[in-house]
């Protein structure tokens, strides 16, 4: 497994020195280590660190927190801000930034490694978060089309027509979309598929469902069996007369 790599902008040397062996001894490896912020730019621009570990108040024309406004905005890299005092206004300076974390100078060796562990736990999480905002704006730009979704599954967006939707299944935190030959997973909610599907075709028969009413086989209460795939799905009472409201009944 590759280590992770990790940039020191502290303007102290000796307490730069002191971080570098402590890293090193932790298991990381250190890109470099830097006094001002230009330097740390340069730095990550040439050997893009996972981490940076930015001292909050740099002696420099160029102060921690403007360096670190920099680094989330070009490189997306999370930054953890060095500090041994910060007087309140500059603590509100530096939340701004959205750092992944902070270390009170003089620190323990464990309360490093806990603080990079987490900080890189976070980041994978919020790197997700953004992937699925991706995918939502995906979405609702296919929406104009009025006959598709995207839906991001093995790593890419698959395109998925309504007319090949049969019904849809929450799952706590995801939806699974069921097609004639496929199933496809992804995190959203029941009431953002509402939002996002044709009206006309899809209704809601439960807190846990959505069906394409052109795939009903048959209903008899409380349950409807989907064409095909003879899936049998409850009705809820408080989705029933909305259901029926939807059918062209004889």
């Amino acid at each position: 497994m590759a280590k992770i790599r990790i940039l020191v902008v502290e303007d102290e040397s000796i307490v730069a020195k002191d971080i570098m062996n402590s890293l090193k001894k932790l298991g990381y490896e250190v890109t470099g280590t830097v006094g001002t912020g230009e330097k740390a730019l340069e730095e990550i621009e040439e050997n893009k660190p996972d981490i940076v570990l930015m001292d909050i108040m740099l002696k420099d024309k160029m102060t921690g927190i403007e360096c670190a406004e920099k680094v989330k905005d070009k490189y997306k890299i999370p930054v953890i801000f060095l500090t041994a005092y910060a007087d309140d206004n500059t603590l509100k300076k530096a939340k701004i930034t959205e750092p992944y974390g902070y270390i009170i100078k003089p620190f323990k060796e464990k309360e490093l490694q806990t603080t990079i562990e987490m900080t890189l736990y976070k980041y994978e999480k919020d790197k997700e978060i953004r992937k699925e905002r991706d995918l939502y704006s995906a979405i609702i730009k296919s929406k104009e089309s009025q006959d598709s979704i995207f839906v991001r599954a093995d790593y890419r967006l698959n395109k998925i027509k309504f007319n090949d939707i049969y019904y849809i299944e929450a799952l706590k935190d995801y939806v699974v979309i069921n097609t004639s030959d496929n199933s496809y997973t992804t995190h959203t909610t029941m009431k953002e598929m509402v939002r996002i599907l044709s009206e006309k075709d899809f209704v809601r028969i439960h807190r846990s469902f959505i069906v394409n009413i052109n795939k009903i086989y048959s209903i008899k209460y409380p349950d409807l069996v989907v064409e095909d795939k003879m899936k049998v799905l409850p009705i809820g009472g408080l989705y029933r007369k909305e259901l029926y409201k939807r059918l062209n009944m004889i």
